[in-house]
This record gives structure tokens, sequence and C-alpha cells, in this order.
């Protein structure tokens, strides 16, 4: 090589490593996150800046694929203060007269999406993360086949990190009938402006733009299926209909846009009212300015005065939320942490111990449930969310998530009985652990914002 080859790879270096660092300081991290990026750059930046590039960035402007903010809508009456602050990030007013119903069970999950896509009549969008390659799966696929003979219009996104294992003839038999099948971020992510590090996690499948199923759920056996079977997860999902549709209408769009599809139709007008419901849609990821989400729950746990219930399989709260949540206990707040013994991850297990331990100090109760806990929900005093987002920080500062936020007493009632029932399974408290062992969860939770 050249002197002149050589002097031209350290220039481009050199600005690589500056343009690095400046989007570095210009990101919202903590300041232990960005000296660590920059000091990584300084050390090691023919390592630093591949790696950079794969997981560095947070935020990210999709072209034409931004959600479409509706008209600043006029608060329902006695919004409460966290709907209000949710408003100031740009989000949808909380929307009154909802019709929604919780599913706590596999089957009745199983049959609640069967309905919503048998009824569609006009369009079914679909997005998923994980969609099995397994019986549950590919019936999933089938009933859609069958929707897009029949003239119904199928556009399906799947992650394509989430569902590599995807049942790919019965993909294939739903696009011969007509369906749009897209990939969100292929691992080759230049074509569609996407980043390996950014993933769609959302779960939702619209009917006709005024019916939505949705929450927790991935469509697989271990989530949901026809059928009753042995260890089935613990999840949750929901149906809804009402005026808070068309909020998800608006999300897909962006997803597909972002996708590479087509420009689909604008959503449908604000719906008429037909349950008592009270929703806010709560969405988050690189899509989404600043981090609504995150900060919703950092509110929520410093405004508790009673309870602060919380159910994940992954618990890695940021510095904040774990911060929020000694303090609350520290108050008096029953803080109750409900998340699986073992999850299905093994580095998420051991990085979440730490966290949870130091909360144990402080108070909050730990749950470790026997069965795997898959179900997203934050219960308060008198509001809930639920929907797709774990508690941990890849979901609320780097995935496409969207979560519900709930306020009317029927939907409280509901997922308090639910978590209760949980907790029945779930003794307080945690195992012992010695020297070695702490030592390994501490070195874990070093990784825990990116796990």
């Amino acid at each position: 090589m050249s002197w002149i080859e050589t002097h031209g790879l350290i220039v481009v270096l050199g600005l690589a490593l500056a343009a690095s660092a400046v989007v570095i300081v210009q990101q919202r991290r903590s300041p232990q996150s960005t000296l660590a990026w920059l000091m990584f750059l300084v050390l090691a930046p023919y390592l630093a800046v591949p790696v950079f590039l794969v997981m560095g960035f947070r935020k990210r402007r999709r072209p034409g694929g931004e959600i479409d903010r509706p008209p600043t809508e006029t608060p329902i009456p006695k919004t409460l203060q966290i709907e209000r602050m949710l408003l100031q990030y740009g989000l949808p007013a909380a929307t009154q007269g909802n019709d929604l119903a919780l599913q706590t069970g596999g089957v009745e999950a199983w049959d609640a999406l069967i309905g919503i896509v048998e009824g569609a009549q006009v369009s079914l969008d679909v997005t998923l993360y994980v969609l099995g390659n397994d019986a549950v799966g590919k019936a999933f696929c089938a009933a859609l086949e069958n929707r897009a003979r029949a003239g119904v219009a199928v556009r399906v996104i799947l992650d394509n990190i989430g569902s590599l294992y995807r049942p790919r003839a019965a993909l294939r038999a739903l696009r011969r009938a007509g369906a749009e099948v897209r990939l969100y971020s292929p691992l080759l992510h230049l074509a569609t402006g996407g980043h390996p590090n950014l993933r769609n996690h959302r779960k939702m499948v619209i009917a006709d733009g005024i019916r939505v199923w949705a929450g927790g759920r991935n469509v697989a056996a271990p989530y949901l299926g026809p059928a009753a079977v042995p260890g089935r997860w613990h999840d949750l999902s929901y149906v809804l209909a009402g005026p808070a549709v068309p909020g998800f209408v608006r999300i897909f769009a962006s997803d597909w846009v972002a996708a590479r599809g087509n420009m689909p139709d604008p959503a449908p007008a604000r719906s008429a009212a037909v349950g008592r419901s009270n929703v806010q849609l709560v969405p988050a990821g690189p899509d989404v300015a600043e981090d609504p989400l995150h900060d919703a729950l950092v509110y929520a746990c410093h405004s508790a005065h009673d309870r602060l219930w919380i159910v994940t399989p992954y618990f890695l709260p940021t510095t904040d939320l774990s911060q929020a949540l000694s303090i609350a206990a520290r108050r008096g707040v029953d803080v109750r942490v409900i998340i699986p013994r073992k999850s299905n991850q093994i580095t998420a297990d051991l990085a979440r111990s730490a966290w949870l331990r130091e909360l144990a100090s402080t108070g909050c109760h730990i749950h470790l449930h026997p069965e795997m806990v898959h179900a997203k929900a934050v219960l308060t005093d008198g509001l809930a969310f639920a929907g797709s987002a774990n508690f941990d920080a890849r979901s609320l500062l780097l995935n496409f998530e969207i979560m519900a936020l709930l306020s009317s007493p029927q939907d409280i009632d509901a997922i308090t009985e639910w978590m209760t029932g949980l907790c029945a399974d779930a003794p307080a408290g945690l195992p012992d652990a010695g020297f070695l062992r702490r030592s390994i969860e501490g070195l874990f939770r070093l990784t825990s914002p990116i796990l």
C-alpha cells in the first residue's frame, strides 16, 4: 500500500471518528454511556466505528415513514395529568368511548385473533415481531390467505430478526393469494433505510381500520393457539374498537412505508364511541421524538401513592426508572416486580439480578413466577400500561413499540385481578447468591442497555 493510500485511509478514519463523536454527544444518553462510547472510539477506533454504525443510533428519521400526527385534539374532560403530559410530547389525546376486551389466556387470545381476521371485509394490516414456524404460525397464515383470496387487502410486516425462522412456505402461499409481505430492516438493511439494532417489536392486527388485536403476544405456539397446552407462556393481549383505533392505523402506515411499501390509504376518521374505556396510545421508538413512554413510566413511579405493580419477562430498567422504583418503595408504595424465575434469555436473567437485588434492599417485592411470563404491563393507583414494551432499556429507548394507557375502572380492575393471580403463584423473595454469582451478575448488568 502506498503512502497516499495509507494517508487516505487515515483521513477517512479520522473523519468517521469525528462524525461518530459528534453524533454521540448530541444523542440523549446518560453521561456514563456517552463517555463509554467516546473512550471506545479513542482506544479502539478500527473496531469502534463499525460497532457504532450497527449499534450506536437511537433515533433515526425514516424518510416518508414518520408517524403521521393527527390535528391537535381537545383533551377529554377530567384528563389525567399523565395524559396532559403526553400531549406535550406530540402524542394524540386520550379518547373516551372505546370497547376494550383483555385476553389473559392463550386459547381466548387465539379465538379473538382469528375472529378479527375472519371478520375483515376490506383490509387486514398485520405487524408482528415473531411469526412462528409451527402449527400456530401456519394456521394464522392460512387464515390470512383465505381472506386475501376473498378479496381482502392483506399487508404484513415481519421483523426480520424476530421472525428469522418464519413459515416461509406458508408466506409464499400467502403472497400468491395476493397479500403483500414485507420484512422490517432486513440484515442487508441499507436498501430499506433500517438499522439492525433497531427492531420493530410492535404486535398488532388491524381489520378494516376499525378493530385491532394487539398487546404483548406474538403469533406462535408458546403464546397462543386453538387448544390449551402445558407450559404455554403467560401473556396479555386485547381487542379494541372505537376512537383509539385510527392511532394504530397511523402507526402501521408509518411502519409500512418504512418497510418500502406503497403509501397506504389515509387513516379513517375518528370512530364513534362504542364502549366505556379511556385509551391513550403511547408509541415508542426511533420514529417518535424524545422518549414519551419511558418518561411516562418514570412519572407514574413518582406519582404512585398506593401501588406500583410491574409484569415483564425481562427486567433491565434505566437508572432513572430504577431510582424511581426505589424512591416509591421508600415512600411506602406497594412496589411489586413480577417476572419469570427463568426466562427464555439467560443473559437477560443474569443482567437483571443486580438490579433486582438493589431494589429488594429498598423494600420492593420481587415475585419470581415458576412459569414463563411474557406479558408487559404496569399498574398504578388508577391507570395501567399494556402492550408490547418490556420493562427494559432496549424496549423503552431503542425498539419500535406501542403501549396503551388505560384509565377506566373496569380495565384497571381486570388487570388488577390478573396480576393478583400471578402474584399468588409467585411468593415474593430472591434466592441468595454468593460472591462469584454476584460478580457475574454485575458484569452482565453493564450490558443491560443492549440486551
